[in-house]
């Protein structure tokens, strides 16, 4: 079994050295650096780490939010470290996947994670059914507005295709079409051949 550790700060004018002072105490025989953002999601010393890591290893970090961006990427990198054999540890949070303890606390975060998506996705639904209640409709304005529409008619009236009319009004033809689709179901299907 080897102790792997990984440590990453975010700017150049950082320094490494908290984090790998504490990873040597905890026996740690390698040492993988990053010097990115967290946001990042290409980390090569994360890459290189997770690599080298081997079933029975551990991967130790100083604090959690060196290891991952968010909380659902934490669990994901350390659920996939667990599909390998390889545990987890977290200094400072210490908290321990190889132990069971440490694995009960690690899945109470995975369940107040998704606890927290479920939580967003229905306040969003129930904001939109509110919204939809008083009359208001979500997405995006549409690009051909009425009178966008009425005179494309009226180019088309006098000879103008769909592609030449909505060049006129500086709109996209796709858009033009579905408008016009839209307003007038009996519209031939072979107008697509304007395009």
């Amino acid at each position: 079994m080897a102790m792997i550790g990984y440590a990453r700060v975010s700017t150049s004018e950082q320094d490494t050295t908290l984090q790998t002072d504490a990873l040597g105490k905890a026996g740690c025989e390698r040492i993988f650096r990053d010097t990115i953002s967290g946001a990042k999601a290409e980390r090569p010393g994360l890459t290189d780490a997770t690599t080298y890591l081997r079933d029975g290893d551990v991967l130790i970090v100083w604090r959690l939010d060196r290891l991952g961006r968010s909380l659902p990427h934490l669990i994901e990198v350390v659920t996939a470290l667990e599909a390998r054999g390889v545990g987890f540890r977290s200094l400072t949070e210490n908290i321990d996947t190889t132990t069971p303890g440490g694995r009960l606390v690690f899945h109470i975060f995975g369940a107040l994670s998704q606890f927290e998506r479920d939580l967003i996705r229905d306040r969003t639904r129930a904001g939109l059914a509110a919204a939809a209640a008083r009359g208001r409709k979500g997405g995006r304005k549409p690009v051909v507005t009425e009178e966008k529409l009425l005179r494309a008619q009226q180019y088309m009236a006098k000879g103008l295709n769909v592609r030449e009319a909505a060049a006129r009004l500086k709109i996209g033809k796709t858009a033009l079409y579905a408008a016009l689709k839209a307003s007038q179901p009996d519209i031939p299907d072979d107008r697509v051949a304007d395009f």
